[in-house]
């Protein structure tokens, strides 16, 4: 199986033939608004900016704060990144102590919407989830089967695939992964190894998630799987999948995947089995992620808030996805289309990946 990243590889959940249409034909056309984990107190040491950002990274962004105002880089807090090709709303924080240098901060794109305290520096995986509002053109008429397949993918819950964005400009960025893991490669900057590293991890996991699509246990459970309950977030182990799964068929609780590393341990029984075969799809084994310490992640997620509104060139789709979720894993389903596959991504642009990094 190739590293390259296309959703034709991947197994779709539904079955409309798609909306078509195009994305990102203006920023505005992308709106991101980031979800916070908590209130904040408005007071405290630490001062957090309320951001919006349009054609910059969160990374950019970042380095000329620092830079500008003379904030130390491990002194930013920052919950998730967000992607340049779009309006992006999220929370920073710097020290409160900087806050007088802040009218001395400048860059086109960029505005600080609120200023307030709070006692504790933000940090990476301190939110909520994304709320995404996302403009579709060229799509007349689609309305009507967006509005169907988000109706659907609200009760059944949606892949959660990692999108394109984890994989770089034409979803090269795996296959210079597994160099990286063989020892081939002869980048050093050991942050792009990194992402480069968790690529892999990623297309693997991408596999194994298609693979139950294929067998129709999108929706159930297998023994040896880890489920994690969607309302506390608890985690077990299934050891009876028959009495188990009419849990997750009610979308209480869903299948975890592996990424792969040195603190999680692989599957076992038939997930086990299952995820075997995926890592052997690129002739892999769990010890090669050893510099990394690995995860898990849902198989699955649920849209909140969704909502769609026609346009007269198309519509536009409004919905909630936790933390570490792609929305193009929801524009797939609706538009069954090669959704931003071939999008100029890097790893200043990576979307959170649920606690890897």
């Amino acid at each position: 199986m190739s590293l390259v990243f296309e959703w034709a590889a991947l197994r779709a959940l539904t079955e409309s033939a798609g909306t078509g249409g195009t994305l990102r034909a203006e920023a505005q056309d992308f709106r991101v608004e980031e979800v916070g984990a908590y209130p904040l107190s408005g007071e405290g040491d630490h001062l957090y900016l309320h951001v919006e950002k349009t054609g910059h990274t969160t990374a950019h962004v970042l380095r000329e704060l620092s830079a500008q105002v003379g904030v130390r880089d491990r002194d930013i807090g920052v919950a998730g990144l967000k992607d340049r090709h779009a309006v992006t709303t999220q929370w920073l924080s710097v020290p409160a102590k900087y806050e007088r240098r802040l009218g001395e901060f400048a860059l086109d794109g960029v505005r600080i919407l609120d200023t307030t305290r709070h006692g504790n520096k933000l940090g990476m995986g301190h939110l909520r989830g994304n709320r995404f509002v996302v403009r579709v053109r060229d799509a007349a008429g689609g309305a009507a089967e967006a509005e169907a397949v988000l109706n659907l993918l609200g009760v059944g819950g949606v892949p959660n695939y990692f999108g394109p964005q984890r994989f770089g400009l034409g979803g090269l960025n795996a296959e210079e992964g597994l160099r990286v893991l063989r020892g081939e490669s002869r980048l050093r900057d050991p942050r792009v190894r990194r992402f480069l590293i968790s690529s892999v991890q990623s297309a693997v996991f991408n596999a194994s998630l298609s693979l139950r699509l294929e067998r129709g246990l999108f929706a159930s459970l297998l023994a040896g799987d880890m489920a994690k309950k969607h309302d506390t977030g608890g985690v077990f182990l299934v050891e009876d999948a028959a009495a188990e799964s009419p849990r997750a068929e009610r979308g209480e609780v869903s299948a975890t995947g592996t990424l792969f590393g040195k603190k999680t341990k692989p599957l076992t029984l038939e997930a086990g089995a299952l995820e075997a075969e995926a890592l052997a799809l690129f002739d892999l084994t769990p010890g090669v992620f050893s510099s990394r310490r690995g995860d898990r992640r849902l198989t699955r997620v649920f849209p909140e808030e969704a909502s769609v509104t026609p346009q007269e060139d198309g519509y536009t789709l409004s919905f909630t996805l936790p933390k570490g979720s792609f929305a193009t894993s929801v524009l797939r389903e609706v538009m069954k289309t090669e959704v931003d596959s071939a999008g100029p991504v890097d790893a200043d642009s990576a979307e959170d990946a649920g606690g890897e990094e």
